[in-house]
């Protein structure tokens, strides 16, 4: 009888200890996966600042064109300059939109894997970005330029275009070939040397995306073991 009783304390002892061990590994797997979840978050900050700064950019070549273009109707290469420069503000607010409209939405409660799919797409969208608002100013920093100059009064709209002018957006137009090139050849590499995985090109300003990647990675890989 006594045997029994101490058998059966035992036994209640060993499941007590295996709940206690059980509810220290959830309270530790929680804390783990808050800490993590709070670094992949603020690793996704300076992307945001950048993201707002380019908006502010974007808003203001947005007046900048206006003000060429409505002012120089009568010189169509001031009204096309004016125009082009809108339309790059334009698209600068809205990437700029939809990359803190997509890091906002992330729903760090979720599954670490589908919150890992979402900052894929956020890299694959900022690496849009950066070749649609980021790689251009190689050439547009000239059209900036002579925005600007169009703001001017007592332009001669005969006169010629000024090689320093010409020259510059040889260089330019040089640069952001070799930049897109370089992009091209980077990515095929990297499809090349590793089928089947996510190449999304690493464009600059995907630095904090991929931080917050390994944070993910580093949860999922504890969470599997």
């Amino acid at each position: 009888m006594d045997t029994t009783m101490e058998l059966d304390e035992l036994k209640r002892a060993w499941q007590s200890l295996g709940r206690q061990l059980e509810r220290h590994d959830a309270i530790q797997l929680q804390l783990l996966r808050d800490s993590k979840l709070d670094k992949a978050r603020r690793s996704l900050r300076p992307l945001l600042w950048g993201q707002c700064l380019q908006l502010l950019l974007g808003v203001g070549l947005i007046a900048l064109g206006v003000a060429c273009w409505t002012r120089s109707t009568d010189m169509p290469a001031l009204l096309a300059t004016g125009i082009v420069v809108h339309a790059f503000g334009v698209a600068h607010v809205a990437l700029a939109g939809i990359v803190m409209g997509l890091a906002g939405s992330i729903d760090y409660g979720a599954p670490v894997l589908d919150i890992h799919k979402r900052t894929a797409l956020l890299m694959r969208l900022q690496a849009i970005n950066g070749h649609v608002c980021g790689a251009p100013w190689w050439v547009m920093w000239v059209v900036v330029v002579v925005a600007f100059a169009g703001l001017g009064d007592g332009i001669d709209p005969t006169a010629s275009v000024p090689a320093w002018i010409s020259i510059s957006l040889a260089v330019g137009v040089a640069g952001l070939l070799a930049t897109w090139g370089w992009s091209l050849w980077s990515w095929r590499t990297r499809r090349r040397a590793m089928p089947g995985a996510d190449t999304a090109d690493r464009a600059d300003g995907c630095d904090g995306i991929r931080r917050s990647q390994r944070h993910l990675e580093e949860l999922a890989r504890f969470e599997r073991e």
